[in-house]
């Protein structure tokens, strides 16, 4: 930033400007995303998390956790300590792998979006596919950890 403003101070504080601003849209998604999840956490025991995504919970653990990974819209940045706190809880590596990857990669809620920008079939192809690749992703996660 110093050698920004070094260097032209009217940009440096007019990017300043557009940063303060994108911070202010998106602060109060982020703070509830975390309220929400610090509740989740305080309230779920590690023998509930066991039971319903623990190591034993098997395809049907991680089929639970995809169809969650597909519909919440939550960033990385909080996804994967969310993902190791839950792994500390007695969470299956496998389950929380395809957690994550459909977190990532599978759109549900953006769907309306992404159909406007590039059409119907490769929206649903496109979610298709990534929600495939999330299990093969789980699977050799579940391989290498081992």
């Amino acid at each position: 930033m110093c050698v920004s403003a070094a260097r032209d101070r009217k940009k440096t504080k007019l990017a300043l400007g557009k940063a303060w601003m994108s911070l202010e849209s998106i602060l109060p998604q982020f703070v509830g995303i975390i309220l929400l999840i610090s509740i989740m956490l305080a309230f779920l025991t590690p023998a509930m998390i066991t039971r319903v995504v623990g190591r034993n919970t098997g395809f049907g653990g991680m089929l639970l956790t995809s169809a969650i990974g597909a519909v919440t819209l939550i960033p990385g940045f909080i996804a994967f300590p969310l993902a190791k706190s839950l792994v500390a809880l007695g969470a299956g590596i496998p389950q929380i792998a395809v957690l994550v990857s459909t977190l990532m990669m599978v759109g549900v809620v953006t769907m309306p979006v992404e159909i406007r920008y590039f059409g119907k079939r490769a929206a649903f192809t496109r979610n298709g596919l990534a929600y495939v690749a999330s299990f093969l992703v789980a699977w050799v996660i579940g391989v290498v950890v081992r």
